[in-house]
């Protein structure tokens, strides 16, 4: 089977903002629900896509796994990654789709939640090893309230009201926080995997100047070293010292910027003892030295 591209100019628009709210209903003759509706079409993106699971079930192919979905089930979809659905029954969905980068998400402050870890960085990467058993699935009550916030997302889009861009970031990311809280209340084997791990990015997010060792993640995570290197790196690309190594390297990086605060007490601020380290590792990872960004953003 070929596989389609969904452009994001479909959806958006040549200059729009880049979210939208699609339903995708299924009748008798599977009749698609929207223009560029792809849901039985093997396709990628070049967005992200929330998928929320309202009615009905259907088998879903992704990235040449089969897995099946029924109502109340939430998950991502990255870009580029192949899916499509069949044997619909009754099958209902609402997609929200975004560009992440584009509308300036603040992921520093998602990946405090270990629930936002788990489900949106780690879930995705795991879902062919997890047999899809790492999903959040909603009972009836949640799923209503996030159909709720679906249904509000929609309006603003069709709307298109002065304002509209605000409201509907802060809708996505209202969203967010609830499905990231939700997924902390997960009861299956394989989505407590992914919290653990999700709790030592959490953990470096909110306190990156601490002098973490890697003996303190692995009790955060209640893993053995292998493990949550393995584990950790699959998921970020990243060791967990190089991920905090760069975390107060970005951090720095704003400082630098807004602070008229020196290159010493920058690196002691993020958490560096040793000013020239901070400088090397500064270097290594942005090609200058901290002082060059300094006058070069100034």
């Amino acid at each position: 089977m070929k596989s389609t591209i969904a452009d994001g100019i479909h959806y958006f628009g040549l200059s729009g903002f880049p979210l939208a709210v699609r339903r995708v209903e299924t009748d008798s003759a599977h009749t698609p629900s929207h223009p560029h509706d792809l849901t039985e079409i093997e396709h990628s993106h070049d967005f992200c896509e929330l998928v929320i699971v309202t009615r009905g079930g259907a088998m879903h192919m992704l990235e040449g796994s089969v897995f099946p979905v029924t109502a109340g089930d939430v998950f991502l979809l990255q870009g580029r990654q192949r899916h499509y659905f069949y044997e619909r029954k009754g099958l209902d969905l609402i997609n929200i789709m975004y560009d992440p980068e584009k509308i300036a998400l603040p992921e520093n402050e998602l990946r405090r939640m270990p629930g936002y870890c788990a489900m949106f960085m780690l879930e995705p990467t795991y879902r062919r090893q997890h047999r899809f058993a790492s999903r959040l699935h909603l009972k009836r009550v949640p799923l209503a309230r996030v159909e709720r916030l679906a249904e509000e997302m929609e309006q603003e889009c069709e709307e298109d009201a002065p304002g509209k861009e605000v409201a509907l970031r802060a809708k996505l990311l209202e969203l967010m926080v609830y499905l990231s809280r939700a997924y902390t209340s997960s009861d299956t084997t394989e989505a407590h995997a992914l919290l653990r791990v999700g709790n030592v990015i959490g953990a470096l997010e909110n306190d990156f100047s601490k002098d973490w060792k890697l003996e303190d993640l692995l009790k955060i995570a209640h893993m053995s070293r292998s493990n949550l290197m393995r584990v950790f790196r699959k998921a970020t690309g990243q060791t967990p010292i190089e991920y905090l190594v760069r975390l107060r390297i970005q951090r720095a990086m704003e400082m630098l910027r807004n602070s008229d605060l020196s290159v010493t007490e920058i690196a002691l601020e993020v958490g560096f003892n040793d000013s020239n380290y901070f400088t090397r590792q500064f270097r290594r990872i942005l090609g200058e030295s901290p002082r060059s960004f300094r006058q070069g953003k100034e």
